[in-house]
């Protein structure tokens, strides 16, 4: 069984595999009030313009809107998934092609009467795709091609992303019945934006051989073995990715431990030894779900250095954040991004 698998790789729409992920759960923060439930957008918001500092510039930004930012932590802090239980699948309800940063023609996969006629309908697929590309610059995601959304139910995988029409291409995943929110929805995408900031094909050039033949472990584990770097499933990082020395710096000491539960094939045991790594390590993950991978250890982290004030470098938990700061342009994407944050989230 190869790794990918353990690290919550699943089939996409169209059989390529991606990275499901969920919210972040039992952060290690103070306890903080859980926001106001909020009712599902109806109108998409508008895609603003924006003032940034020179590239080269390395700022401490403090949003414009630190009470939303600070919900949407709130929201993550207590978002609390519940696993699928046995027999439950994922559906995938519809794929749509992106055509000049828009939702273009519509595959319906499959029915559901999970989901209602609203949930169904492309005005509410169209809000949810035009919110992500309003918090997110357009250069930043053009390899994005494709919006799915799906549904396992509620309170279950939010988002996900993975390759799509090919592996320079990926694919953005939704489940609908969860989108509602759209403190746990941005919290969310930020992470999923995470992945495709940290595994694009100029972070991890993609293996061919592995892209075309993922079930054979002999060909990933070639792979695997023929990398000087961190592979993290989609191909060997090249050296001076974010995710090889985030990797280097974070997980070398432990990750020989990781990997003998990585490869626990009985589910229970898996969890349960993934709960005692995390319980181990605790002060070194900003969530448990961090723990599951270096993969969402990055994207998990990436959130917060987007969410939360510059910490003090008190913690290996806050020296994940401040590891992007050492990147002048991270720092600037973070200006933008929370400027769109402040001028996108739904009212």
């Amino acid at each position: 069984m190869t790794r990918t698998h353990k690290t919550l790789l699943v089939i996409f729409a169209l059989l390529f595999s991606t990275l499901a992920c969920r919210a972040a759960t039992n952060l290690i923060l103070p306890d903080t009030p859980t926001p106001a439930p909020s009712s599902t957008p109806t109108q998409a918001p508008s895609i603003p313009t924006f003032t940034l500092p020179p590239p080269t510039e390395t700022v401490v930004f403090e949003a414009a809107c630190p009470l939303v930012l600070d919900d949407i932590v709130d929201a993550a802090i207590n978002y609390y998934p519940k696993m699928m239980e046995e027999g439950e699948i994922e559906l995938y309800l519809v794929t749509y092609t992106i055509k000049d940063d828009r939702l273009d023609k519509r595959e319906n996969m499959i029915g559901s009467s999970q989901v209602n006629e609203e949930q169904d309908a492309r005005a509410t697929h169209e809000f949810i795709w035009d919110y992500f590309a309003a918090i997110i610059p357009p250069e930043e995601r053009e390899f994005v091609n494709e919006f799915s959304v799906s549904t396992d139910g509620p309170s279950e995988v939010l988002a996900a992303v993975g390759y799509s029409s090919g592996p320079q291409y990926w694919g953005l995943e939704v489940d609908i019945i969860d989108s509602g929110d759209p403190y746990s929805l941005t919290f969310t995408l930020l992470h999923e934006f995470g992945h495709l900031l940290t595994l694009n094909s100029d972070q991890v050039p993609p293996n061919r051989r592995v892209y075309y033949d993922p079930d054979n472990e002999s060909v990933y584990n070639d792979a695997v073995e023929s990398c000087p770097q961190y592979f993290p499933g989609e191909g060997c990082s090249n050296p001076d990715s974010y995710i090889n020395e985030f990797f280097h710096r974070f997980w070398l000491d432990f990750y020989d431990e990781w990997l003998e539960i990585d490869f626990i094939e009985d589910e229970d045991e898996y969890y349960d030894g993934l709960d005692e790594f995390y319980f181990t390590y605790q002060d070194q993950f900003l969530t448990d779900y961090a723990a599951t991978s270096p993969e969402e250890d990055i994207a998990e982290t990436w959130s917060f250095f987007i969410l939360s004030p510059k910490p003090e470098m008190d913690s290996i938990a806050n020296e994940k954040i401040l590891f992007f700061y050492e990147y002048p342009e991270l720092v600037t994407l973070r200006v933008e991004i929370l400027n769109r944050i402040c001028e996108a989230f739904p009212q």
